[in-house]
């Protein structure tokens, strides 16, 4: 493999020094599934009804294709560790990687804590072990699950990706097994759901499910944030990123369709949606129903778990990047454990964060876990997306201002070609960010009705002071941690010359 000069220009060398070369071209493919199919959103799209499935495939066809294509381009030509901060630093400079990778960041340990381990807990309280709401037992769970996360984060990524990779296949195969049980289920009994479910697309269906949907299918470059930790990331992120690409589609359609078809629409829920549905078409293997339920309840928990493992694994060494590179607090959040090859301290400050976004969400709202799941998951979309306003525009520049640096892969048709697909991913995320960060105001000026507590279970005001506060408090603390950064850290490594670039 070789790196183009000018493809290094952002990197912090002294931080990657222990980094060693584990990841081949499945564990990048696995990596990617496991990151990007989430588990948690499978029942959220499923409320939309039948349009859901419309949207879901529209949404593959001109977001996730596109999406794809530029961040396989981007990946394979700037393979260094960090990714899409090293991007942003390139095209934009050091202080707007930050804020970008502050939020990028920060999305996985709120999401950790917030919808990914209250779905974890309603399912095992549901269907495996009673664990009861706010007990001793509920908060002993959620901690636990959490922190498993954060350990599988700190190990080696030579044995950490095989967790990673459990997890993808655990994923895949309760997916496969779902909706192959849907369908016999619906051959014995009918498919009923789909009595009254409407498949033609509306501007109100669109508006509700655009934000949970483009969250549902990022992420593809995040595996480029162990960028140097891969054996050969230009020749094997492009095929990776396509193999995965295609599971994701697959896996997020054919479940949607599947549970759709089976539950009506009206009865499906965001937080326990495909375990509600997989109670009801687990009913035709008889006696045999309820430990294979109990069973899928077990790895969908497990999946979960991986899933939040992957992006602790993936963002934490971004946000370590920034920190090694003088843009966050310390130098030495970035520094990465001599044995390990993991950025601990930041894992470590990942799991701070989670716990205290869980202890703050079961304060929200007074033990309601789907009004809980449902408004911390749309702050963990509003902060990722929020993200790619920056990361996409950084694409185009590297595209336009680096044409010397080597693209193993290139987007099809040129420019024109990358530009196009740029141009409709940026709307797409722009859409989704502002309907994710305020719900209810597109539905206004279309002139749809829409009752805020119905959709959300809180008041516009709680909502609102929870999603907008969030994003102030991380703007803030990001701004604060440039300005420390530049402080006697910056000083001493602008003298001996330890980082480079702008």
């Amino acid at each position: 493999m070789s790196i183009h000069p000018s493809t290094t220009e952002a990197r912090a060398p002294e931080a990657t020094t222990h980094l060693k070369r584990s990841l081949r071209r499945f564990d990048i493919t696995a990596m990617g599934i496991a990151a990007v199919i989430s588990f948690d959103t499978v029942g959220q799209i499923a409320t939309g009804g039948g349009e859901a499935a419309t949207w879901t495939a529209a949404i593959a066809l001109f977001f996730l294709i596109p999406y794809a294509l530029l961040f396989a381009e981007t990946g394979a030509a700037f393979p260094q560790e960090g990714g899409p901060y090293v991007w942003v630093r390139l095209a934009f400079g050091r202080t707007a990687a930050a804020l970008t990778t502050l939020l990028y960041w920060v999305t996985n340990p709120i999401w950790l804590g917030g919808s990914l381990v209250f779905l974890a807990a309603e399912t095992w309280d549901g269907f495996v072990f009673h664990l009861g709401s706010g007990t001793v037992a509920d908060y002993a769970f959620k901690l636990s699950f959490v922190w498993i996360a954060i350990l599988t984060a700190v190990v080696s990524l030579r044995r950490g990706k095989w967790i990673t990779t459990a997890g993808a296949v655990v994923k895949v195969f309760s997916l496969v097994l779902f909706t192959a049980t849907a369908v016999l289920y619906g051959v014995r009994h009918g498919f009923h759901g789909l009595d009254d479910a409407r498949f033609t697309p509306s501007t109100a269906g669109f508006l509700a499910l655009v934000p949970i949907l483009l969250f549902a299918y990022v992420g593809f470059e995040a595996p480029n944030a162990a960028g140097e930790e891969m054996e050969d990331p230009q020749r094997d992120v492009p095929a990776a990123l396509g193999r995965s690409a295609a599971v994701a589609a697959g896996c997020y359609v054919l479940p949607v369709l599947a549970l759709l078809a089976v539950v009506p629409a009206d009865q499906v829920t965001g937080i326990g949606g495909f375990m509600e549905g997989a109670r009801l078409v687990f009913d035709i293997y008889g006696g045999a129903g309820g430990p294979l339920l109990t069973l899928t309840a077990v790895m969908f928990v497990f999946a979960l778990l991986t899933q939040g493992s992957a992006w602790m694994i993936v963002s934490d060494r971004m946000q370590a990047m920034a920190a090694a590179d003088g843009g966050f607090f310390s130098r030495s959040l970035g520094a990465f454990h001599p044995r390990l090859g993991t950025p601990v301290r930041t894992n470590l400050l990942s799991g701070v964060v989670a716990t205290l976004f869980m202890l703050a969400a079961m304060r929200l709202a007074d033990g309601d876990a789907a009004a809980v799941f449902s408004v911390v998951l749309t702050v963990a979309v509003t902060t990722l997306l929020l993200s790619y306003l920056v990361i996409v525009p950084a694409l185009v520049v590297l595209r336009l201002r680096r044409p010397e640096v080597r693209r193993p892969y290139r987007v099809p048709f040129g420019s024109a070609g990358f530009l196009v697909c740029a141009g409709l991913v940026y709307a797409w995320i722009a859409v989704g960010s502002w309907s994710a960060l305020f719900p209810g105001v597109l539905e206004g000026l279309f002139g749809i009705g829409y009752d805020f507590r119905d959709v959300w279970g809180v008041s516009r005001l709680s909502f609102e002071l929870f999603t907008l506060g969030t994003v102030g408090v991380l703007l803030a603390v990001g701004a604060v941690g440039v300005l420390v950064a530049r402080g006697p850290d910056a000083a001493l490594a602008a003298e001996t010359g330890e980082v480079r670039g702008r």
